[in-house]
């Protein structure tokens, strides 16, 4: 039980802003009149030059596409950091080619790696948009009306995460009290008075920030009330310190609905081609690794051959 504020399937709760490249480029590009003068077209997506090395409208835009929540009137401040940020990396990039860093072995490999992982993704976005279909109005409303904790109850917790060590027989003991204090006052006076050592974890989050697995829990939960686990060598704790009610109806929720369940496809897709394109490529295993292989899939199939039939 752990407080993960950063769960992907959470992802539904952050808004991004579609529209920032045609925004960053209006903000910027606003001086340059109407001519269609290729050349000024082609000056006016340059936004800086380092040494004469141009840095262009499409980078900025490029590093803009990520940043969540970002509002209209934050783009056009928030372009301008991104160029200071680009010029400090030119300068370093710069410096790092005169040093002839882009041809070391482990620099290679690690460019070529992320090139490979850029291609990977990239395939996979392009393909699963392709593939997959959006959900219907009646799904956003099955999954509006199955969470909630999510929306129709949605709540901003205060939650103090405890991390307590002692014996199964001790934190067992020490869970049935903090069960019975009922109030945060009660629960860390029972706590400091158990004696057993503990570090203690706060935070501030919305319901849709917290783990999924938890937010159907914690919203049958009162000020002062705990989930607990027991675990090897000590217990988790996640307690209730406040909570203030701040309900989503389904016209706000719907767009966040809408693209948690994309995204569950989509990752849903991904890892089912994965599976299709490995059964069709031929792959082979080599030396020590070829080993590791076939004791693996010798494991496999026993842990999926049936049971044999008694007579």
């Amino acid at each position: 039980m752990h407080l993960d504020t950063h769960n992907k399937q959470l992802s539904l709760a952050l808004p991004r802003l579609a529209l920032i490249p045609v925004l960053v480029a209006a903000a910027l590009l606003s001086a340059c009149g109407k001519d269609g003068d290729k050349a000024e077209a082609k000056a006016s997506q340059a936004a800086a030059r380092v040494n004469g090395q141009e840095l262009t409208v499409h980078q900025i835009n490029l590093v803009l596409e990520r940043q969540q929540g970002l509002k209209p009137e934050q783009v056009e401040t928030a372009s301008q950091q991104v160029l200071e940020g680009l010029i400090d990396q030119e300068i370093a990039v710069q410096k790092a080619e005169e040093e002839k860093l882009d041809r070391d072995p482990k620099i290679v490999q690690m460019l070529d790696a992320q090139r490979r992982a850029i291609l990977a993704r990239a395939y996979f976005e392009k393909a699963s948009s392709a593939a997959i279909t959006p959900p219907t109005a009646d799904e956003i409303r099955k999954y509006f009306d199955a969470k909630p904790g999510l929306f129709t109850n949605r709540r901003i917790y205060m939650l103090q995460e405890f991390t307590i060590q002692g014996s199964p027989e001790q934190t067992r003991a020490l869970q049935a009290q903090l069960e019975g204090s009922g109030t945060v006052a009660g629960f860390a006076e029972a706590l400091k008075g158990s004696g057993l050592k503990f570090a203690v974890n706060q935070v501030t989050q919305p319901a849709e920030s917290l783990p999924l697995n938890l937010v159907d829990r914690l919203a049958t939960l009162k000020d002062g009330q705990a989930l607990y686990e027991q675990g090897n060598g000590g217990m988790k704790a996640v307690l209730v310190v406040a909570t203030r009610e701040q309900p989503l109806n389904l016209e706000q929720a719907k767009p966040l609905i809408e693209r948690f369940l994309t995204e569950t496809r989509r990752q849903e897709w991904v890892q089912k081609q994965i599976k299709e394109m490995r059964a069709a490529a031929k792959v082979e295993y080599i030396g020590k690794f070829a080993e590791k292989a076939a004791s693996g899939a010798a494991a496999a199939s026993q842990a999926t051959a049936p049971a044999p039939v008694e007579a």
